[in-house]
């Protein structure tokens, strides 16, 4: 249909247009859409009373549907190569329920298209400050308030130096000056732009006008050879940041208590440049220490070799073989909590090439293989130091359930986490993961094996899940001492 022109319309029904089409979150043609298609269909709502929206508020919007309580964002995406990223931001914001309205600069459309931000974030897609479709209800009014938080990814030098000094001359920087909710900014730019006098000055003061910041962080920029601090903070961290500012704050169940963590591979050297490991990324038991520790526990994480960042307010230990990671899970001890999420090399070489090897006629040098240390089972068989709850992963390609039962009996554990890691699963390296909790009813050692199994869910969704079922056991075992 082409696009509607109502003229001559009196002012009373002007405001009721106007009003309505607020408080449902539409354009006002839209709007006159809808009502055409309610007459039609004879369910038309009266046209009585002129009543205003409600006012604006701080507190967040009340839960609709589902497991966690809805919010809304508005997302303004400016003008950075990091632009494509924020396709992701939208994705990880709907996966926890957040509903994303975006705005895009006219830079940020030279990196990302108003279609494709549409189709992820399932919205119409905002770009400039004098749409008479929606200028004509102060759309940019209805963009800076109607929302919980607002959200600028990339955040440009530009467009921070506009919101620091006031400036309003497009829709994304009158929204920044128009709005009462928060501002959580993600800047993104070349290093030096991010250390220049002025951008500090800038930050500094939005910072005084209690505008919030997640990054930058350090690495390689796209620009060749250039490299430092300003990449934009990778989506995940953005909306796990957007989660912690909108959600009420989390109950602290395993406030002092003291979780001992093993993530990541272990690489097992044969010579100076070649080694033995598992392709583990470390993902889940990087994202089991962050649960943990929002749930207030003192967390201790020893790794293998990742490509990952720290959790914050985590205590890391970098290990690579699986002796030198036996020694710093027993360095940690005691622990009140141990949970082996680590993919461990079951073999190393017997004896590690001091050289590199070297083909020759003779053929393959003979590589004899040695077994690793059992990290699990030897924490699990203690007589002294054993913690009270100790949780094995079972990683399988065939057989999942029975595997995890058999080791379970075998390691000496509580609980064991059984997942498919078949090629086909995408499990290694990915972002999701199907888990069955494996453990011993009321947790006797010859008592009945019962098996819980998870939906697919995120590893972050994971991670929270089990530290719940923790929480509940240790919480449980608590009040049995007691009584």
């Amino acid at each position: 249909m082409a696009s509607l022109t109502i003229r001559k319309l009196d002012e009373g029904i002007k405001t009721y247009l106007r009003l309505r089409s607020a408080r449902n979150r539409r354009s006002v043609e839209e709007e006159v859409r809808v009502i055409l298609g309610e007459l039609i269909e004879g369910r038309e709502e009266p046209l009585t009373p002129f009543a205003a929206p409600p006012a604006a508020s701080s507190t967040p919007m009340p839960q609709r549907s589902g497991a966690l309580p809805e919010a809304s964002v508005t997302l303004i995406i400016g003008g950075g190569i990091a632009a494509y990223k924020s396709l992701d931001l939208i994705r990880r914001l709907k996966e926890r329920r957040i509903e994303v309205r975006c705005v895009l600069t006219k830079a940020a459309q030279q990196f990302v298209t108003p279609l494709a931000v549409s189709a992820l974030s399932h919205e119409r897609v905002y770009t400039d400050l004098f749409d008479p479709q929606s200028e004509f209800d102060a759309g940019h009014i209805r963009l800076a308030r109607e929302c919980d938080l607002i959200v600028v990814a990339p955040a440009t030098a530009d467009l921070m130096a506009k919101m620091a000094n006031g400036h309003a001359d497009d829709l994304a920087s009158a929204i920044l000056l128009a709005t009462n909710r928060k501002v959580l900014l993600a800047p993104a730019m070349n290093p030096l732009m991010w250390n220049n006098a002025a951008t500090r000055r800038n930050v500094t003061q939005l910072q005084r006008d209690g505008v919030m910041l997640i990054g930058p962080n350090s690495g390689e920029m796209a620009e060749a050879g250039e490299a430092g601090v300003g990449r934009m903070s990778e989506a995940i961290e953005i909306a796990a940041a957007t989660e912690r500012l909108l959600r009420p704050p989390v109950p602290r169940p395993l406030a002092g208590k003291r979780v001992l963590i093993t993530a990541g591979p272990t690489h097992e050297p044969i010579d100076p440049v070649r080694y033995i490991a598992n392709r583990s990324s470390g993902k889940q038991g990087f994202a089991i220490a962050a649960a943990a520790q929002a749930a207030g526990a003192e967390v201790i994480l020893v790794s293998g070799p990742v490509d990952l960042s720290d959790p914050q307010g985590v205590m890391v230990k970098h290990v690579e073989s699986a002796r030198q990671m036996l020694e710093q899970v027993q360095a940690a001890l005691p622990a009140d909590i141990a949970i082996f999420a680590a993919a461990v090399a079951d073999w190393r070489v017997a004896n590690e090439g001091e050289q590199k090897l070297k083909k020759s006629s003779a053929g393959m040098p003979p590589l004899q293989l040695v077994e690793n240390p059992d990290i699990l089972a030897t924490i699990a068989k203690l007589t002294d130091q054993r913690p009270p709850l100790v949780i094995g992963f079972a990683a399988e390609t065939e057989h999942l359930i029975d595997n995890a039962k058999s080791k379970l009996a075998r390691k000496g554990c509580d609980w064991i986490v059984a997942n498919d890691v078949s090629p086909a699963t995408g499990v290694m390296g990915g972002d999701r993961n199907t888990v069955h909790l494996i453990s011993r009813k009321n947790g006797a050692e010859n008592g009945e094996i019962t098996v819980d199994s998870w939906p697919v869910m995120t590893k972050e969704q994971v991670a929270i899940e089990l530290v719940a079922h923790i929480a509940k056991s240790v919480t449980g075992k608590s009040r049995e001492s007691a009584s």
